[in-house]
């Protein structure tokens, strides 16, 4: 019997196992949520499927989203990044990655629950369950989605637009937007860390 997956999902193994195994599900682990934040952010302009093909010449290239390792990075780390052809190469998003690391390290230390109790502040806590009947009503961004881009620009963060933020939100389990029909909709399911 085949599953019904959201309508979005192509017919890639590599996009199936992260459209069943992690889109959408709940994630409480800072690091974690620091990776896919960047991921997304090096997104903007460019498919999803295209970042996540790249996803582990990304973890190689930036020592595992290690924000410790990120913000030593200087000239000649972004120049050897240039050159890699495992990763979306773009200078301006690349020194975003490194800013963001920055401004990682300062939430960690100033806000209760780290970067996670953070984030996750922007949907009370708890994940956030949409019933939308089709992918055309699902919104590019929402009053949440607003108020942390603007939070994270604030606090100096690089490319984390509103629309950037409600991918992320969509993809760290922060909202629940699985198709109505699809096999992985929302059943309360336990926090990942």
């Amino acid at each position: 019997m085949e599953l019904t997956r959201c309508d979005w999902v192509n017919t890639d193994p590599v996009y199936i196992a992260y459209h069943d195994e992690e889109w959408g599900k709940p994630l409480t682990d800072d690091l974690k949520l620091f990776e896919l934040l960047m991921l997304e952010g090096m997104q903007a302009g460019l498919s999803w499927y295209t970042v996540l093909k790249k996803r582990e010449g990304f973890r190689e290239a930036f020592d595992g989203f290690d924000p410790e390792k990120i913000v030593l990075y200087g000239e000649d780390k972004v120049e050897e990044l240039m050159q890699n052809v495992g990763i979306v190469r773009n200078r301006l998003k690349i020194k975003g990655v490194i800013t963001n690391a920055q401004v990682y390290q300062q939430i960690c230390r100033e806000e209760e629950g780290g970067f996670a109790g953070y984030l996750w502040s922007f949907v009370g806590g708890t994940p956030v369950v949409n019933h939308w009947k089709n992918r055309a009503e699902v919104p590019a961004t929402t009053p949440q989605s607003d108020q942390m881009s603007k939070a994270l620009k604030r606090k100096g963060m690089k490319f984390i637009g509103s629309t950037i933020c409600y991918a992320f939100m969509q993809a760290s389990g922060m909202v629940d937007d699985h198709a109505l029909d699809c096999f992985c909709r929302s059943t309360p399911a336990a926090i990942e860390s």
